[in-house]
């Protein structure tokens, strides 16, 4: 008996550039007793069913981007005789459909970390349970990844997760419906450890695998303040200063890491954070602009950022921080006009984000827009074949629309071409080649250049060209790509690197004392604990 567990994807292409961090955390949580797992990324080589026996346990995560394959491959492995267990954010979300359509015996819903386990066990007894409820556990229960079972030469970089929810409420985003609103932050001694080992291994680039890194605003402080709430303002300034110490940790890393993570437009607003996240070698964020007007932003619920002049300053703020911005923007909001289009490759590149990504509005299942969209094809949904377009993730990807929701005002295609031509000009030869002089060197500018383009051919799903030959020879030039940036990004392993002896019962005082803050002013870092 042995346990597999798989990523799912359509496209390979032999090297991948973030690890799917959730592998390698659930070959931690899986019990000694059957063994270490195998690990398939279907991102790099699809699974080999002869490599499943009858007896063996298949766990499968899905997001709605890749069910439908996650499904398939489902399928295979019951056909082999194995246990066949789901999980992730869809599998979560839409259990019923993993149990029939992916033929699975059990469902771990929520949180993996430890139902992974207790469905491991009873699938070796012959007893799965039908549903496992993960739920949401707290930080300290955060399980580290088996970095041990990684095949290094794969990757380009690694990924640590320091913080799960996120207090916003985006009606596009299902995390903080999913993950929930509460910021449930990771001991920053554990990050330091996990992130030693990778550093060990040759991985100097790391995405922090955050829903949020920036889970306390200037304004949550401030609300807190003026409606006298002690309880919550003790709770703010706790959580921001673990940030604080996580960062001051990181600042003392070799001094060649590059760490890239995700965070809100109001970190612009806060120089101090910006400054440490400098510090700590955190040299790049995803930031969610998602629209350029007020009425874009009124949207989608996310009216706290700002637009015009305000924003292109407030996104330069961060790079005269040191810290560079990937900025994400949606397209196909009602409020969108033709002019929107060029308005926001304009004011990304006024604005000095130095990557941008430009999606077309998308319902996605937990979100917002998705209920909405959902109720309102009740009475007359629409179908493609024989699947409602409210499952679009069940429609073979030849077929499947790009976008789903009707706009007021424009086609789907007109939609589609427009977004093809904002990726295209951000993304010229002569774009990247400006937006390269961010970088120290030339290795490292070459580097930049290869994974703009690679960035590009594999995240600007919106082309016009959607027969066999077109997505074959983009494939293969993705592919191509991906291995030279795999060369500009390795590292020589540093096996000798020594990790911080953490004196857990000082950082157990040091917490309490936190805890009793009363937020008025920016927490400072405790100092070092101890260092062998």
């Amino acid at each position: 008996m042995r346990v597999h567990l798989v990523n799912p994807s359509d496209n390979s292409f032999g090297t991948a550039v973030i690890t799917p961090r959730w592998l390698f955390v659930l070959a931690a949580a899986t019990p000694a007793v059957a063994g270490d797992p195998i690990l398939v990324d279907e991102s790099l080589e699809q699974i080999v069913p002869e490599s499943i026996q009858p007896g063996d346990i298949v766990g499968i995560s899905v997001h709605t981007g890749n069910a439908l394959r996650g499904y398939a491959v489902g399928r295979i492995a019951r056909a082999c005789g194995a246990w066949v267990v789901y999980g992730g954010i869809h599998a979560t979300l839409f259990p019923e459909e993993a149990l029939s359509l992916g033929e699975a015996h059990a469902v771990v819903k929520g949180d993996g970390d430890v139902a992974w386990g207790k469905a491991v066990v009873d699938c070796m007894a012959g007893a799965p349970e039908k549903i496992y409820e993960g739920g949401r556990i707290e930080g300290d229960q955060f399980l580290a990844a088996r970095w041990d079972l990684i095949d290094a030469e794969k990757y380009m970089w690694a990924s640590v997760q320091t913080i799960r929810g996120c207090p916003k409420h985006c009606s596009f985003c299902s995390v903080w419906r999913t993950d929930g609103q509460k910021p449930r932050q990771r001991q920053f001694h554990r990050v330091i450890d996990e992130i030693v080992a990778l550093r060990r291994l040759g991985f100097r680039f790391i995405a922090l695998a955050d829903d949020n890194f920036y889970p306390v605003t200037h304004t949550d402080l401030r609300l807190a303040r003026e409606q006298n709430n002690v309880a919550r303002l003790e709770e703010l300034t706790a959580i921001r200063a673990e940030r604080f110490q996580l960062m001051e940790e990181m600042a003392k890393l070799p001094k060649d890491m590059v760490f890239f993570t995700q965070m809100t437009m109001e970190a612009g607003e806060d120089g101090a954070f910006l400054d440490a996240m400098n510090k700590a070698h955190i040299k790049g964020a995803l930031v969610g602009v998602e629209a350029v007007t007020p009425e874009g932003l009124k949207a989608v619920f996310k009216d706290w950022n700002l637009s015009g002049n305000a924003l292109a300053k407030q996104l330069q703020t961060f790079k005269e921080h040191g810290v560079h911005v990937l900025g994400s923007f949606i397209f196909g909001l009602p409020t969108d006009k033709p002019a929107t289009f060029d308005a926001t490759v304009e004011m990304a590149m006024k604005a000095g984000v130095t990557f941008a990504q430009f999606v077309m509005m998308t319902p996605f299942p937990g979100t917002v827009d998705f209920a909405r969209w959902e109720k309102e094809q009740a009475q007359n949904p629409t179908m493609v074949g024989d699947v409602p377009i409210t499952r679009y993730w069940m429609i073979p990807t030849e077929v499947r629309p790009k976008m789903f929701t009707p706009h007021p005002t424009m086609s789907s295609d007109e939609i589609r071409e427009r977004t093809q031509k904002v990726w295209d000009r951000f993304y010229t030869w002569g774009a990247i080649w400006k937006r390269s002089d961010c970088t120290p060197n030339l290795r490292a500018r070459l580097g930049f250049i290869f994974l703009s383009k690679l960035y590009r051919q594999m995240y600007a799903g919106t082309g016009i060209s959607t027969d066999s030959a077109r997505r074959k020879k983009s494939k293969a030039w993705a592919r191509w790509t991906a291995h030279q940036c795999k060369k500009l990004f390795q590292a020589k392993p540093m096996p000798n690197l020594k990790a911080p002896v953490w004196d857990l019962g000082l950082i157990g005082i040091a917490r309490a004392a936190l805890a009793g803050a009363d937020g008025r002013q920016i927490p400072q870092p405790f100092p070092v604990i101890s260092k062998e």
